[in-house]
């Protein structure tokens, strides 16, 4: 049976590790007259429980991105609330409290080239590490990296006295976690972690997660373009266009039984190998990101088979269908 929500709030449940409500975030682009404002992130609400693997997903462009730094407090939202332990971290005052979170919330980027200086030791950057965060001792410093890094499948005599350049992708990707478990969080924030990496190693990465997962209790927000890995990873996933979280639920159920319009074209759209079916149609992505961020209604309406003019008009709510919010006018009956 669908049914409109009357309040999505209640979807936000207590037993959640980091939720977000009701974010939004708007940028100015342009100059002088040109000027306007970009909606990048609108109306976003979710939640990543204990134990869980939570997956954003959606083309370049969406918003991922800066909802992931709202939620790591590296951005301050235009509007919305950001929940850690049921604490809004953009209240948090005392350096003590900013401290635990940073320590109990670690990040992973896409390009682990960049996560390290390519004139300093890598080991470095894990001792510091410990040490920042309070380990207590060098003894229990040496530990906790040696822990950390047994844990992503590496090991010390690996790792010491060398540089970035001395490993490839993959490992330095391993390190960079390794990196982010040394403080043993509870989360972590991983954007676009396989992107950069060799897709033979791809699938070890995201392994990783699942153990990380099952046998440290470590939760995951993935943040990918890659609905492959997103299927294979996750327990839960929200979908996202131009700003907005359109689809989400159960993986199993959003990928393998889309119901808004755009998963079903992202589903759809994951290529064949096949040379007879190439694209040949040419469209600039900065022009069509902009133009969709900009409508006032569905922003999917330009590319929906199914569109009609109160898409165009305003924005869809949530409805809940089969056990997953969407947010598509189909639905509200």
């Amino acid at each position: 049976m669908n049914r409109k929500n009357d309040n999505p709030e209640k979807e936000i449940e207590k037993e959640g590790l980091i939720k977000a409500k009701k974010l939004q975030k708007v940028f100015v682009v342009g100059g002088g007259f040109a000027r306007s404002r970009l909606l990048a992130v609108d109306d976003v609400s979710f939640q990543v429980n204990k134990n869980e693997i939570f997956t954003l997903a959606g083309e370049s462009g969406c918003g991922k991105t800066t909802v992931s730094k709202i939620l790591l407090g590296f951005l301050e939202p235009t509007q919305g609330e950001v929940y850690y332990r049921d604490k809004n971290i953009l209240e948090l005052q005392k350096w003590e409290e900013k401290k635990q979170f940073m320590k109990e919330v670690q990040s992973i980027f896409q390009n682990p080239f960049e996560t390290f200086n390519p004139l300093r030791k890598v080991d470095s950057y894990l001792h510091d590490t410990a040490k920042n965060f309070g380990m207590n001792g060098k003894k229990r410093d040496k530990k906790a990296v040696e822990e950390a890094l047994q844990s992503v499948g590496l090991g010390m005599e690996e790792v010491q006295g060398r540089y970035p350049s001395e490993f490839s992708g993959g490992q330095l990707q391993r390190i960079s976690i390794a990196r982010a478990l040394i403080t043993k969080p509870s989360l972590l924030v991983a954007d676009e972690p396989v992107s950069m990496v060799d897709a033979s190693l791809r699938m070890s990465i995201v392994n990783l997660f699942k153990e990380l997962r099952d046998e440290y209790s470590v939760s995951v927000l993935y943040i990918t373009h890659d609905l492959a890995t997103a299927y294979y990873v996750s327990d839960r996933i929200g979908i996202m266009f131009r700003g907005n979280i359109v689809e989400m639920g159960d993986v199993e159920e959003v990928l393998m039984n889309p119901k808004h319009p755009y998963t079903q074209m992202l589903k759809e759209s994951i290529p064949e190998a096949d040379p007879k079916k190439k694209w040949t149609e040419r469209v600039s992505i900065t022009e069509l990101e902009t133009e969709e961020y900009m409508r006032k209604g569905c922003k999917f309406a330009g590319r929906c088979p199914f569109v009609e003019e109160k898409c165009k008009d305003f924005m869809p709510e949530e409805f809940f269908v089969d056990g997953r919010m969407v947010r598509c006018w189909l639905y509200e009956k």
